[in-house]
């Protein structure tokens, strides 16, 4: 391949063709940048770019000459194909001149050990590119555009249908879902019965945690996998090897891996990379235990700053799930204020709306110490960005000995929800409990239960015949008289 010649030669030919021909300026405009010319070229390049925001036209190129002191020449009259070659060969230029000045800066950064805006800078520079893209005909393919859309996001079921249907199908690759949950709520469990499902599913999931340790993610899965109970699990370690390894036989890889608290989403990466080198394999799926551990790398971020910080952090981990084209799972503490709460909003986010504006999915946790002893947990859909199921719940089953959270069936109805704002109404699994517990009593008209024998005996009725009395009263008339 040919090296192509940046200098002074070049960058006046460029101008000049420029000036030329306004129509290509304009389809440039977005990266033409002035820093990017040498410094004879520069005051040109600046007043172009300012003439044509104040004036919306190209300037004649005597008024540059005259007033930038350049000797440009007339390019008018070139064949068209040139311009197509000033296209491609300008973006190149543009892409290479960013990305030489971002790594002269990038000097000073790394030796203070500011990682974060080097990558940024890199990262803008490799990006620069022309809007050659027209986007979507709409009217074009109508089919052809739903099967990409359906191909492309992937959408990944959590194997609980009901869970599913409120979405639309599941999850979808590229997209950040957040479930909400206080202190205690089950934040990671359900993280780790989503990677137990997504594994069922043949899919790959690496399980990042931030917060505990391997070992204990890993015995919870063994208790998930083999359905005895956590407490059961040493007693019977031959037991759960057998099924462990022949259900991994079968199904998705499970990958977990401790990161410490603070890290971000480049130690991340890394990881992945190395994970896809020794591995072979990439993960479809990655869950992360959870988003209020994690720092930007963007900006540095005091820790006591929450709304910054998860603002970064949560756009840091969706561009993350976007790059890899992955389900990304994570997870994120509710405040104080939802302690008491039966129904959350959006004010009951730890760190407030910043994760929620970007998140796609907001899935809040309620349980309650007499709920999960009666096994149930509630899902309450906080934000759904391509579906409706903003503000309903739907129950979910919980086994206490093996930690398992399934759907309880797909006849069962959903949670129902006022809209009118009044208190949410209990979903038919709580109401029948609620039921169970009523005080009822029948009354029946033709039978009493004695309540020694446990028998129906019959009413005692009284039976009054008309004739013998009148007869009675006769006789009684006759000794009188």
């Amino acid at each position: 391949m040919l090296k192509t010649n940046y200098g002074s030669d070049t960058q006046r030919l460029y101008l000049e063709m420029f000036l030329s021909d306004a129509e290509t300026f304009v389809r440039c405009q977005n990266i033409f940048d002035p820093e990017n010319f040498d410094v004879k070229f520069r005051e040109a390049a600046e007043f172009i770019t300012s003439y044509v925001d104040k004036y919306k036209v190209m300037p004649e190129l005597s008024i540059v000459n005259t007033s930038c002191s350049t000797d440009f020449k007339d390019a008018t009259g070139l064949p068209e194909g040139n311009y197509d070659w000033l296209l491609d060969e300008f973006e190149k230029f543009s892409r290479h001149k960013a990305l030489e000045r971002a790594i002269i800066k990038s000097a000073d950064l790394l030796e203070k050990g500011e990682f974060g805006p080097v990558e940024n800078m890199i990262k803008q520079a490799v990006q620069i590119s022309l809007n050659k893209d027209m986007g979507t005909d709409y009217f074009e393919d109508p089919k052809a555009r739903l099967m990409g859309l359906k191909d492309k996001n992937g959408q990944v079921s959590t194997g609980w249908p009901n869970f599913d249907r409120k979405l639309f199908g599941g999850f979808n690759r590229g997209e950040l879902n957040i479930f909400a949950g206080g202190s205690g709520a089950g934040k990671s469990l359900f993280l780790q019965n989503l990677a137990v499902n997504f594994s069922q599913a043949n899919l790959n999931v690496l399980y990042v945690t931030l917060e505990l340790s391997e070992q204990l993610v890993a015995m919870r899965l063994d208790s998930m996998m083999t359905g005895l109970p956590t407490r059961e699990i040493f007693k019977s370690i031959d037991d759960v090897e057998l099924k462990v390894k022949v259900a991994g036989k079968s199904q998705g890889a499970i990958q977990i891996k401790y990161l410490p608290s603070g890290k971000n989403i480049n130690d991340l990466r890394a990881y992945i990379k190395e994970y896809q080198v020794k591995k072979g394999r990439r993960p479809d799926v990655v869950l992360i235990d959870y988003l209020d551990l994690m720092m930007p790398i963007s900006v540095k971020v005091s820790p006591s700053d929450l709304f910054v910080k998860d603002k970064y952090v949560s756009e840091e981990i969706r561009n993350f799930a976007m790059e890899q084209q992955c389900v990304c799972v994570t997870a994120s503490q509710l405040n104080r204020s939802a302690v008491e709460e039966i129904e959350f909003d959006h004010s009951h986010i730890s760190g407030g709306l910043s994760k929620i504006q970007t998140a796609d999915n907001v899935i809040g946790i309620f349980t309650s110490r007499a709920m999960r002893e009666r096994g149930r947990y509630q899902i309450q859909f906080m934000k759904t960005r391509s579906s409706s199921a903003v503000g309903q719940k739907i129950d979910l089953d919980f086994n206490l000995d093996s930690l398992r959270i399934t759907d309880p069936g797909e006849d069962s109805d959903d949670a129902s929800f006022n809209q009118g704002g009044g208190r949410p109404q209990p979903s038919s699994g709580t109401a029948s409990i609620i039921n169970g517990l009523k005080k009822t009593s029948t009354v029946t008209d033709d039978s009493a239960r004695e309540p020694d024998q446990g028998v129906t005996v019959g009413k005692v009725r009284g039976k009054v015949d008309g004739s013998k009395l009148r007869e009675m009263l006769a006789n009684i008339n006759t000794e009188r008289d």
